[in-house]
């Protein structure tokens, strides 16, 4: 039955809570990351024999942009990477797998109005077919860039300081410190993605739409 006589914030509330609280989450382990990051990167800066950033200056530097783009695109390389394995690949038993075959699959789609783009049919269609991973992979792409520029002037000071040449972008991107920051954190994504596939086939968690019902056999795929 539908609540009547509800206010329009409760309301709102209630139908974005899960978004709401991730946000939340979200924002307030960046504050941590970036007041922790501004006392560790002043330490270094003075071990260095340069002068400390205040807090604003920190925002902008390349150790903040580094440390907080880098994080960034691993999680969207994971998701996208998610998204378009699952168009295509199976895994028997896994709530995160599509049914094994088409006949298997749910083909219910709950009342109510179709989106603008599905409306409009066309290009529009086929663009809003593919719009889930293009999203993550554009956000990827943004994200690895930032992250490289960040490392790149982290790198061109810490090598001033030290009285050693700088080097070019390009040359940076070619260096293992670069890429031993990449790959650290891509497969640690790759890794809980693979967590929750596999675990999923076992494992219940009641109510969860990421986990299959208590009842259901190990052998079922999909929730």
């Amino acid at each position: 039955m539908a609540r009547t006589n509800e206010h329009p914030f409760r309301r709102f509330l209630r139908h974005n809570a899960l978004s709401l609280v991730a946000l939340a989450l979200v924002l307030v382990s960046l504050a941590g990351q970036l007041l922790a990051g501004h006392r560790v990167y002043n330490a270094e800066r003075l071990e260095l024999g340069l002068l400390p950033l205040t807090m604003g200056a920190y925002l902008t530097s390349g150790h903040a942009m580094s440390a907080t783009f880098e994080n960034w695109e691993s999680e969207f390389l994971q998701m996208g990477m998610f998204v378009m394995l699952t168009v295509v690949l199976r895994q028997k038993g896994s709530a995160e797998s599509r049914p094994m075959s088409k006949s298997q699959e749910d083909p219910r789609i709950e009342r109510g109005p179709k989106p603008w783009p599905v409306r409009a049919g066309g290009i529009w269609k086929a663009l809003y077919a593919h719009s889930l991973a293009a999203a993550f992979f554009a956000m990827f792409f943004v994200s690895f860039a930032l992250h490289a520029d960040g490392s790149w002037r982290r790198d061109a000071i810490e090598r001033v300081a030290r009285h050693e040449p700088t080097i070019g972008l390009l040359a940076y991107l070619q260096s293992a410190d670069f890429w031993f920051e990449s790959f650290q954190n891509w497969q640690s994504e790759f890794l809980a993605v693979l967590s929750l596939v596999v675990l999923s086939i076992w494992l219940r968690q009641k109510d969860s739409p990421q986990s299959k019902p208590l009842e259901a056999p190990h052998s079922q795929t999909g929730t």
